[in-house]
């Protein structure tokens, strides 16, 4: 166990945030595969805390299923009345106490609506915390424009905060002060269950505010200090929607940037998204226009993109994917997708097999080296290897009813306009006819052909559309054709 373990992480995400407009809560609009208290929760959990508590309110019921979802060991405790932050930090105290924990070492307070905020700067706020021997210790950063913010004031000789002021209730020399509050903190926990009994409610707001209890131990003659964030960015919180915009663009930066250092080619990251949960090995190339999402995998040498869309899929070593939304599907070593393919949930395409131009497929395993290169909709159904399928073909896998499989066995050759209505089984090495509607299993090697003879209706068009162009155009053929014999 990790020395500088905090007995307790507290994510304070009770509020409604009414700025957002959403009929959403705040905590649960999501940028780059998660929620912004599952960021929050997310970072709080690489420091392996004893407890996690997130503080609920607005909509709990709703916060609380999505947090059993993303993390199902973490706590909540209620605050049935926004009445403050340090009323919030009390009621995950009183949650922790109720059940018998009694907290003794480091208390971490975050905001739930900090996605950018990481697990490392935390855990350099913890170490700063143990290391400085402080009671409490703010979390702050060095921002380009303070204006709004709160000030942290220092002593000159010890570096100790002597106070947080307020942007309105600054001087001229604490507003020229460019380190700022983030509202995250570290507190001894005794101390800090101790000073929130005391916490006073004589404000505009009537709200336990939890900077009070920095005066509180300070009075009590402890040591506040403060541990400088390396990246001022990291603490922005959520308000808005242009601010949700804001932290999505710089996550995704973020991203990018390592996996660029990893060893991957983003041709124009300005056009390049993706999600937390996203995986590459080194040498992919990444083309503009391009969303990863989910837990999408794309393996060594792969290419993706241009504008594609990939959702939990993976990619396969060597594969190339262009203009192809894809969800749920695996595509093999050296496959090659699109343009404009579909890959929907189920879809397994072998090593070295092609889903080409406007082709969707669903729930398809389709063998090494098959091709299905155009116009084809390929649902339910098992294709097996080195088989071609004819353009604009069509697996019948729907009744109305219910859903049936198709079966193609290997080296089959189907034709063109081919429709397979299902269930139906084409054995290994057969052929279909183009414009054949097959309803009956094909045998091993046998040639299907399943349509009406074709008869000819000699001037038919004359009779029934005279003196149209058609009409004028074939009595001039025939015409020339009587003048050439």
């Amino acid at each position: 166990m990790s020395a500088n373990r905090p007995a307790a992480v507290v994510v304070l995400a009770a509020g409604e945030g009414t700025r957002m407009k959403s009929a959403t809560p705040k905590v649960l609009h999501a940028l780059c595969g998660r929620s912004l208290v599952g960021h929050v929760v997310a970072a709080s959990r690489e420091l392996d805390p004893e407890h996690l508590v997130v503080v609920v309110g607005h909509a709990r019921e709703q916060v609380r299923a999505h947090l059993s979802e993303v993390d199902p060991g973490v706590r909540t405790a209620v605050q049935h009345e926004q009445r403050g932050t340090g009323h919030a930090v009390r009621m995950a105290l009183d949650e922790l106490s109720d059940s018998g924990v009694v907290l003794d070492g480091t208390v971490i307070v975050v905001c739930g609506d900090t996605p950018l905020l990481t697990g490392e700067t935390l855990r350099r706020l913890g170490e700063t915390h143990a290391a400085d021997g402080n009671a409490v210790t703010v979390l702050s950063a060095e921002v380009p424009d303070a204006t709004g913010y709160g000030r942290i004031v220092r002593d000159a000789a010890s570096g100790a905060v002597t106070a947080i002021v307020e942007h309105k209730d600054a001087s001229e020399a604490q507003r020229a002060v460019r380190e700022i509050n983030s509202g995250v903190f570290a507190f001894d926990a005794r101390l800090l269950v101790d000073a929130l009994g005391k916490v006073r409610t004589d404000n505009s707001q009537g709200e336990e505010y939890l900077t009070d209890v920095l005066g509180i131990v300070r009075e009590a003659g402890h040591r506040v200090g403060a541990a400088v964030a390396a990246d001022h960015r990291e603490i922005l919180g959520i308000n808005n929607r242009v601010q949700l915009a804001e932290a999505r663009r710089l996550l995704n930066e973020r991203l990018l940037e390592r996996a660029m250092l990893a060893g991957v080619t983003v041709v124009d990251p300005a056009s390049t998204f993706v999600d937390v949960s996203v995986s590459f090995e080194q040498d992919v190339t990444v083309h503009p226009g391009t969303q990863l999402l989910g837990s999408t995998h794309v393996a060594s040498g792969a290419e993706v993109g241009p504008h594609s869309r990939l959702t939990d899929t993976s990619v396969g070593e060597g594969a190339v994917v262009s203009f192809t939304v894809a969800e749920g599907a695996r595509i093999g070593v050296g496959a090659n997708v699109g343009p404009y393919a579909y890959l929907r949930p189920g879809t397994d395409l072998g090593p070295r097999s092609k889903a080409g131009a406007y082709v969707e497929m669903k729930n398809a395993s389709v063998g090494e080296g098959t091709k299905v290169p155009h116009l084809s909709y390929v649902g339910d159904a098992t294709i097996g290897e080195f088989t071609n399928i004819g353009a604009a073909s069509v697996f019948v896998n729907y009744d109305g009813e219910a859903k049936h499989h198709t079966t193609v066995g290997s080296h089959c050759r189907t034709g063109s306009d081919n429709m397979f209505v299902a269930p139906v089984t084409i054995g290994d090495g057969a052929y279909t006819a183009a414009g054949s509607v097959i309803t009956k299993d094909v045998p091993p090697g046998s040639l299907a052909v399943a349509r009406g003879q074709q008869r000819n209706i000699e001037g038919w068009v004359a009779r029934k559309r005279p003196g149209s162009a058609a009409a004028q155009a074939a009595a001039a053929a025939r015409r020339e054709s009587e003048g050439e014999r």
